[in-house]
């Protein structure tokens, strides 16, 4: 089941989140948040943002969430987005499944684009996106140090839908779940 996250999903969102800050490059955190962080950053993050979990039988196996690209106001009609799974669900759908509900109320917010920041080469990152209809977008050279060595970033773009001139003003998530008109979220 896709839902959105909760505070107390922090402890299950950090359990995600620590191999690839301790081991992986899906992240260029290099230090554990813990719990409490994690905690606050869900929080955070709601009031404007969408931050998705999938639950299978009482057990969070993924999330994923979308965050402010850039802090100028120009920037408000696009976001980065990211998504984690458990090593123990991946290659079954789920990433595809979660990142389209993800996309779609990031579409129903009024963002125009969402952009996926990918340490390369990660191929497995670079193929779910393209499947789900981002492009290449441009290679950040020697972009972060980590796990002794140097890693280039690549930007993956899509367009969640035409911008309109002028935008309509973005609606806060912790808005648009509480609209008649949000659909909430697809059945799994």
């Amino acid at each position: 089941m896709i839902r959105i996250a909760q505070p107390s999903d922090a402890a299950a969102i950090h359990a995600i989140y620590a191999p690839h800050v301790l081991e992986g490059m899906a992240t260029f955190e290099t230090e554990l948040p813990g719990e409490t962080v994690m905690r606050e950053r869900v929080l955070a993050r709601l009031a404007q943002y969408p931050w998705l979990v999938w639950e299978e039988n009482g057990k969070i196996l993924a999330y994923a969430y979308a965050s402010r690209f850039r802090d100028r106001a120009a920037y408000d009609w696009i976001a980065e987005t990211s998504i984690y799974v458990h090593a123990d669900a991946q290659r079954r759908g789920i990433a595809r499944r979660l990142y389209a509900a993800l996309l779609e109320t990031m579409r129903m917010q009024g963002i125009n684009q969402a952009v996926g920041v990918i340490t390369l080469p990660g191929e497995a990152s670079v193929a779910m996106h393209e499947t789900m209809g981002f492009a290449p977008a441009g290679v950040w050279r020697k972009a972060g140090y980590k796990l002794g060595r140097w890693w280039d970033v690549g930007v993956w773009q899509k367009e969640l839908q035409p911008p309109a001139t002028p935008p309509q003003p973005v609606v806060p998530f912790d808005l648009l779940q509480h609209q008649p008109t949000w659909r909430g979220l697809p059945a799994d």
